[in-house]
């Protein structure tokens, strides 16, 4: 039977999982965290424009303030952590679109966004919204990640990057964060995974 122009467009998207994630109104049932993973470390931040073989994905975006959290006060509980890793998990769907841009569409695409973070918060047992001293806590990770990953990877100065995030301090002993390297998408799932299991 030929497609009726007037059906309602299609609003979900099936995940390898199976799932069927309704975008409009998700429900945490319909959220996986493997689907997470696969679909975030195929999402590239800075839109691709890094160096290396492999594009630096929003699944390793999402590892390194995990760390950059832990690292600034290593007496959080899992939860906190788990939160963490999850702040950009609503890009396995939406894609990762740079700040400027998401400025520029308003009010409606942030209020998408964290309609879907409250689903999957839910789906592994953390409360719909973080915390406002928690997510002060990621927002300042996730500045300092977008500054090492800029000036490691993305061609950003020094100057340039301390211009638009912030130049950090207390970094300079520890090699893992100066040491970015791009992975391939099958290698940042996996990490993604254990590192959620690891928390969960």
């Amino acid at each position: 039977m030929a497609r009726r122009w007037t059906e309602e467009p299609r609003a979900w998207q099936r995940m390898l999982s199976g799932r069927r994630l309704d975008l409009l109104n998700p429900s945490p049932l319909d959220i996986e965290i493997e689907d997470i993973a696969h679909g975030l470390a195929r999402v590239a931040r800075w839109n691709g424009q890094t160096e290396g073989p492999h594009a630096f994905s929003v699944a390793q975006h999402c590892l390194l303030v995990e760390a950059l959290v832990v690292y600034a006060e290593d007496n959080l509980d899992r939860q906190a952590r788990l939160a963490a890793l999850l702040h950009d998990a609503p890009e396995y769907v939406i894609g990762d679109m740079i700040s400027p841009f998401k400025a520029a569409l308003g009010v409606d695409y942030k209020a998408f966004e964290h309609k879907l973070l409250a689903a999957i918060h839910l789906r592994f047992g953390l409360p719909p919204k973080t915390s406002e001293l928690l997510a002060r806590k990621v927002k300042k990770a996730d500045r300092i990640a977008a500054y090492l990953e800029a000036t490691q990877l993305a061609g950003f100065s020094l100057e340039e990057a301390a211009k638009f995030f912030g130049r950090p301090s207390g970094l300079e002993g520890t090699k893992s964060f100066h040491a970015l390297r791009p992975l391939a998408p099958n290698d940042a799932e996996a990490a993604y995974v254990r590192k959620f299991k690891q928390l969960l």
